[in-house]
C-alpha cells in the first residue's frame, strides 16, 4: 500500500470552477499545506492570492493555461503563461489546441506547445489533450507532440464538460511517452480506489479536487 505522504506528493488539489471566491481559494491553499500536497491547482486569476499563501511553504502553486478549452491563439497562451509566472505559479497546465489535433495540424499542436514551453522559461509544463474528445490514434499522436514540444507531462482531462481519466487512457498515454515524461490523471477521480488505480496503471501526478477525502480514506479519518 502507498504511504500517505507518497500519495499526497503525487496530488494537485484543484479548484478551477469559475464560481470560485477568494475565500474558496484559501481553504485549498489551507488544506494543501495541511496534507502536504504536491501543489494547489488554481485559474489564472488565483494565482497571485495561492502564491501569497503558498510561498513559504513547500507547496508549489500551478495555474491552468487556455483552459478549458484550447482554443486561444498560441501567443495568448504563452502570454499568459508569462504572467502566471509572473504572479507565482511554478507548474502550467495548458489546454491543447484540440480542434487543430483533430484536424491533423500536427504543427499548429506542436508550435502552441512549444511557445507555451519556452514562455515558462523552465516552469513545468503539463499539456492537457482531453482524452474525451480524442480517438486512440490522436492520443497517442498528442502525447508524441507534446513530447517534441518539451513538455513534462501529458495530462488526461481538464475535468470540466467531459468524461475524466480512466486506466485504459493513462495506461495508452504511458506506453507512448515512455519513462521520461510524467502522466497526470485528472477529471472524476474523488476516492482513494480510483487515485490508486490510476497510480497502478503509471500515473505519476493525480488532479483531483477532494484530494482531503482521498487523503482521509487513506489515514482512515
Amino acid at each position: 500500500m502507498i504511504s500517505p505522504e507518497e500519495l499526497a506528493g503525487m496530488i494537485d488539489h484543484t479548484n478551477i470552477k469559475p464560481n470560485t471566491t477568494k475565500d474558496d481559494i484559501k481553504k485549498l491553499c489551507k488544506e494543501c499545506v495541511e496534507y502536504s500536497f504536491s501543489s494547489a491547482c488554481v485559474t489564472p486569476t488565483n494565482v497571485a492570492l495561492a502564491y501569497e499563501i503558498l510561498g513559504d511553504t513547500d507547496v508549489k502553486v500551478c495555474s491552468v493555461v487556455g483552459f478549458p478549452f484550447g482554443t486561444n491563439k498560441s501567443e495568448i497562451k504563452a502570454f499568459e503563461a508569462l504572467v502566471a509566472v509572473e504572479d507565482g505559479a511554478v507548474e502550467l497546465d495548458m489546454v491543447m489546441n484540440i480542434g487543430a489535433m483533430k484536424s491533423s495540424e500536427n504543427a499548429l499542436v506542436q508550435r502552441d506547445i512549444e511557445d507555451v514551453v519556452e514562455s515558462a522559461d523552465g516552469t513545468v509544463v503539463k499539456v492537457i489533450i482531453e482524452t474525451a474528445l480524442l480517438t486512440d490514434d490522436e492520443k497517442i499522436g498528442a502525447s508524441i507532440l507534446s513530447q517534441k514540444a518539451g513538455a513534462d507531462y501529458v495530462k488526461t482531462s481538464t475535468g470540466i464538460g467531459y468524461s475524466g481519466a480512466n486506466v485504459y487512457d493513462v495506461k495508452l498515454i504511458r506506453e507512448t511517452i515512455g519513462s521520461n515524461m510524467g502522466v497526470k490523471a485528472s477529471g472524476s477521480i474523488r476516492n482513494l480506489k480510483t487515485a490508486l488505480e490510476m497510480i497502478d496503471a503509471e500515473a505519476s501526478r493525480i488532479g483531483t479536487s477532494t484530494g482531503p477525502a482521498i487523503m482521509n480514506e487513506l489515514l482512515k479519518k
